[in-house]
């Protein structure tokens, strides 16, 4: 094998070393070459020392015995005898830049926290008319991205397929029509206007405390986290508890002005659009923070006491002033006489303020094995905490459901409870989890993974997004901007709070844009999966039923 030289050195032991040059070239040839190669390294620039490098290397692979060897091989000292090698792999994709950081551009002093009061919150909440008065100036939204946002490769909860069911009424009629959006302000509280990723709201009248202001800050991170993505819409929106469109009221020909109205709940009986409610951004008057931040409480709460070192009792602590099952519920309370297996105590947030929220921290209300919810004026934000603790669920018959409670089910997720006989079927509930220790804790755990897991806030914005979007594609009309309509985004709202509402409005601001497209929704469910869902749910509730008769004589 012939080896090019670099220096003259190595040439002359390269021509020794092989013997089947030796008869090519002379001993004298070799030192003459050598002597050659040094004077010509002396005198010649770069260029020339390597045309003449060259041109030995062509003279000594024409000679035949390294007639045969590739040029490439014969260059390589391992050419003989190669390794194999693995193919050498292809530069990596540069990594695609980070998502820019949003920011609120207002004075320093108003984003300042420690000069607001966070221990504290306003009586009467100001922050949205304040915004909604003042003269200032929104900054264009963000551009929308240059390239559709690539599929983000999940499929979204099971829960989902319920957006299909809630439009489905419109659907049938053939779409939303201004004088239906019109009917619907009988009872909003506020109108939404989208146009072009600019958010404009029309106050109607006064919401309970700052629930509009948190729902539309909602609104707002949205239009931040998918900048481009929220179609034009014009939309109803009514912050109190109970639905009130009633399904009875538009068969028929009054389908036509069917009124598609926005809230937190909705019941069998009526048509009211289910929407995430605004305590997943935040609620100031009783210092609950914004779900990201919870969640994580919660988490933590729950890794404070492993489940059978828990207090083997049924847990409720909250307001039972607000409805009459609530009223019964504190006679379940343990007494000189009778011990139902539950542990009650009423909420006074009047008191909880003026402490501090030192009691009502709900990372600290996991102590016990099983927890209650019930509904109070109508459905309770209350009720993902408590599936979150990892307590088995002890759930009092609902009337109403929220956007994700209607893919819970009994047994899987909680442990239904008579709403007629609250007493004995909570005690028959805590004596059976006691008796059966890993089935209680199983169920407890399987409503926390699913809170944990199927409704973080990327679950939240996602669901938010396919419901919007799916509702702008009924739109009769192009949505415009009513003229008491005023635009707002998040600085004219984070600008003018103060407070706890400030404090919650920065933590759960959107500081970027996601760089993927929303879950995949699922189509909607065909009559048949509705039900076999129903009659799954009233067969476990019945089976429950029976064992309490059988063993309580009931």
């Amino acid at each position: 094998m012939a080896t090019a030289a670099p220096a003259a050195a190595a040439a002359a032991a390269d021509c020794r070393r092989r013997a089947v040059l030796a008869g090519a070239l002379s001993r004298t040839s070799a030192a003459f070459l050598f002597l050659t190669v040094v004077a010509v390294a002396a005198l010649v620039s770069g260029r020339w020392i390597a045309a003449t490098t060259t041109t030995l290397q062509g003279r000594l692979m024409r000679l035949p015995t390294t007639a045969s060897i590739p040029a490439a091989a014969a260059l390589h000292p391992e050419a003989e005898h190669p390794h194999p090698q693995p193919p050498r792999p292809s530069p990596a994709a540069p990594p695609p830049p980070p998502p820019t950081l949003y920011s609120i551009s207002c004075p320093a002093a108003l984003l300042n926290l420690s000069h607001s009061h966070p221990t504290g919150a306003p009586k009467t909440s100001q922050t949205l008319a304040r915004a909604l008065s003042s003269s200032s100036t929104c900054l264009p939204p963000p551009p929308a991205p240059a390239a559709a946002a690539p599929s983000s490769n999940r499929s979204c909860p099971s829960y989902f397929r319920y957006i299909h069911e809630d439009l489905r009424p419109w659907r049938a009629a053939g779409g939303v029509t201004r004088a239906m959006i019109a009917r619907a302000r009988l009872t909003a509280t506020f109108r939404l206007v989208v146009l072009g990723g600019r958010a404009y709201v029309q106050r109607l009248r006064p919401a309970f405390q700052t629930r509009d202001l948190f729902t539309v800050w909602g609104v707002l991170q949205l239009l931040r986290r998918y900048p481009g993505r929220v179609p034009d819409l014009d939309l109803m929106f009514d912050t109190v508890d109970w639905p009130v469109v009633r399904a009875h009221l538009y068969r028929g020909k009054y389908a036509d002005v069917m009124p598609p109205l926005f809230r937190y709940c909705g019941d069998d009986r009526t048509l009211d659009i289910v929407f995430p409610d605004w305590s997943f951004w935040g609620w100031p008057e009783i210092n609950i923070k914004p779900w990201d931040a919870l969640q994580e409480d919660l988490k933590d709460g729950n890794n404070r006491v492993r489940w059978m070192d828990r207090e083997p009792y049924a847990y409720w602590k909250g307001n039972p002033s607000v409805s009459a099952t609530r009223q019964e519920l504190v006679k379940c309370n343990i007494s000189s006489t009778k011990d139902w297996n539950a542990r009650i105590y009423a909420q006074d947030w009047f008191k909880e303020s003026k402490a501090g929220y030192k009691d009502s921290d709900l990372g600290s209300q996991c102590s016990h094995r099983y927890k209650i919810y019930i509904e109070g004026s109508a459905w309770s934000i209350s009720q993902k905490y408590i599936l979150a603790c990892d307590s088995m669920t002890l759930l009092v018959t609902p009337k109403y459901y929220d956007f994700f409670s209607r893919s819970l089910m009994p047994i899987q997720h909680y442990w239904p409870v008579r709403d007629d006989n609250k007493c004995a079927s909570i005690k028959y509930a805590v004596d059976w989890g006691n008796s059966h220790k890993q089935l209680a804790q199983r169920i407890g755990k399987q409503a926390s993974n699913f809170i944990q897991e199927e409704l973080s806030m990327d679950h939240v914005y996602d669901y938010m997004l396919h419901l919007l979007t799916e509702y702008a594609k009924l739109l009769k009309f192009k949505p415009t901007k009513p003229p008491e309509a005023v635009e707002v985004c998040s600085e004219s709202l984070a600008c003018q709070a103060e407070g706890l509402e400030k404090k919650f409005l920065v933590d759960s601001m959107v500081k970027s844009a996601h760089d993927a497209g929303p879950c995949d929704l699922h189509p909607p469910f065909s009559s048949y999966e509705l039900k076999m869902l129903k009659q799954r749910k009233e067969n476990s509730v019945k089976q429950i039923e029976m064992w309490e008769q059988r063993d309580l004589g009931a």
